[in-house]
């Protein structure tokens, strides 16, 4: 076990000294367990040495706190379950507290990268008043007066009800999720780039970025400024977005509160980011499982030969024991860029395993949305407790992932019985009216097909 990292494996230099260690350790392979950018990294890693002729396989596992590795072979992350738990546990304790004092705004912040999936699934699981998802702000285009605001009406709606208190959940990634701040972003890290000082950057900003970079408290200018990471995107765990956000509520409160629009007591607010703690804590038991037959996956994989393959365990929502193991060519997972913007645009043309954003479509959000208004008002509050080893709640599983109905090789063979059948009924001295109905059947399915497999936009899937 050599220990982690969120520096990729880029340069020329840094692949072929990946691959002088290997062949002087004389490996039979190297496991990479990661996410998106560790398996993208275990890809070209194993083209590389195939190409060199270097013995060493290379082979994926499917590990990450942010849950945003996430396809038709990969349900969810060794990790993800974790930190979801703990947090949904911290979470709750924070929304006893407020019920108890009456008085406080918690927002908390929780890391998870650019995607939403760990807001999302601890506000399944702790019911807080409100959670504001990355991917709702994309899609809406909401800018931080939008958030702002929105949270105003909120914090009003629940003091006409008598009620001065709430739990407010953020997502990390929101920063980069809003339209103003995300561009501001660029323009910072393309002055970075250029090799600009810190000190000099905030005076060769654009006009409106420049403006908005002064509106903005004096702490958040100073996160922002910050050195991007080794794939171009912001340190997102060091930027204080729920401060921010909290200021800015508190502003607009005490203005409408001045004007007389607002009639309930001060507002009062209390921040926190839970990331490290929940992500160094023991690993629940459906962690533990599933890291144990991945790893056991990852040495069938190694004795079979194969290179560039990630290990896979799929109908996950299921007991141990229906469990489907697999493996799986990163490379279907992959995808081509044909546009992009900000930190991804250095793999436009490239393949790479992106990451998977909250699904606005799917039945996680679905229910999330259909409960969201009791969640607002009526402190429908939930504490999971703490992690269970054995007896009841032991078993349970991410609510996000027991709700999306995913087996997707399960299908792919029900499929393929069903067209074994057609083979069957469909053969040389079956009737006319028995060949007709199946070709009609067939041009109608397969012409339906060609349209939805072209229009998937932006992204060339890899074949293989």
């Amino acid at each position: 076990m050599l220990g982690r990292t969120k520096d990729q494996i880029r340069t020329t230099e840094q692949v072929n000294g990946a691959m002088a260690s290997c062949q002087a350790l004389k490996l039979d392979a190297l496991v990479i367990i990661g996410g998106v950018t560790s398996n993208t990294d275990a890809a070209q890693l194993a083209e590389t040495f195939a190409e060199a002729k270097c013995a060493t396989k290379v082979v994926g596992v499917p590990v990450t706190l942010n849950g945003d590795l996430k396809n038709q072979f990969v349900e969810t992350t060794v990790g993800f379950d974790t930190i979801c738990k703990v947090n949904a546990q911290l979470i709750s304790n924070v929304c006893t507290d407020a019920l108890s004092a009456e008085k406080y705004y918690y927002f908390i912040r929780l890391m998870g990268r650019k995607a939403s999936h760990v807001a999302l699934e601890c506000a399944l699981q702790s019911h807080p008043n409100m959670v504001i998802l990355g991917e709702e702000v994309a899609a809406s285009k909401l800018t931080i007066f939008d958030i702002t605001k929105q949270i105003c009406d909120a914090v009003q709606a629940r003091a006409e009800k008598d009620k001065n208190h709430g739990v407010i959940l953020i997502p990390e990634g929101l920063v980069e999720s809003i339209p103003e701040l995300y561009a501001l972003l660029q323009e910072i890290h393309g002055l970075h780039g250029k090799g600009v000082s810190v000190e000099n950057i905030s005076s060769q900003l654009s006009p409106w970025a420049s403006a908005l970079f002064e509106f903005l408290p004096p702490f958040i200018r100073k996160q922002l400024l910050l050195h991007p990471e080794s794939d171009d995107s912001a340190q997102l765990s060091q930027i204080e977005t729920e401060k921010l956000l909290a200021q800015l509520v508190e502003t607009e409160m005490n203005r409408r509160l001045k004007e007389g629009t607002y009639k309930g007591k001060k507002f009062n607010a209390i921040c926190h980011f839970f990331g490290y703690q929940a992500r160094g804590a023991l690993p629940s038991k459906f962690d533990c499982d599933y890291a144990y037959v991945l790893g056991h996956v990852c040495y069938h994989i190694i004795a079979a030969g194969l290179n560039s393959y990630m290990a896979t365990v799929t109908n996950l929502k299921n007991p141990v024991n229906k469990w489907r193991c697999g493996a799986t060519p990163i490379s279907s997972m992959m995808t081509v860029k044909r546009w992009s913007r900000g930190p991804s645009a250095t793999q436009i043309g490239k393949p790479a395993v992106h990451m998977a954003s909250v699904d606005l479509k799917g039945k996680a959000y679905d229910v999330l949305r259909q409960n969201s208004s009791s969640f607002l008002l009526e402190d429908v509050y939930r504490n999971p407790g703490p992690l269970q080893f054995e007896g009841p709640g032991a078993d349970s599983k991410p609510i996000s992932l027991c709700v999306e109905d995913q087996d997707y090789m399960g299908r792919i063979k029900k499929l393929q019985e069903y067209l074994e059948k057609v083979k069957r009924i469909v053969k040389p001295g079956c009737s006319q009216d028995v060949l007709k109905a199946a070709l009609s059947a067939m041009s109608s399915v397969t012409e339906t097909l060609n349209i939805m497999t072209s229009s998937s936009t932006g992204q060339t899937p890899l074949s293989h």
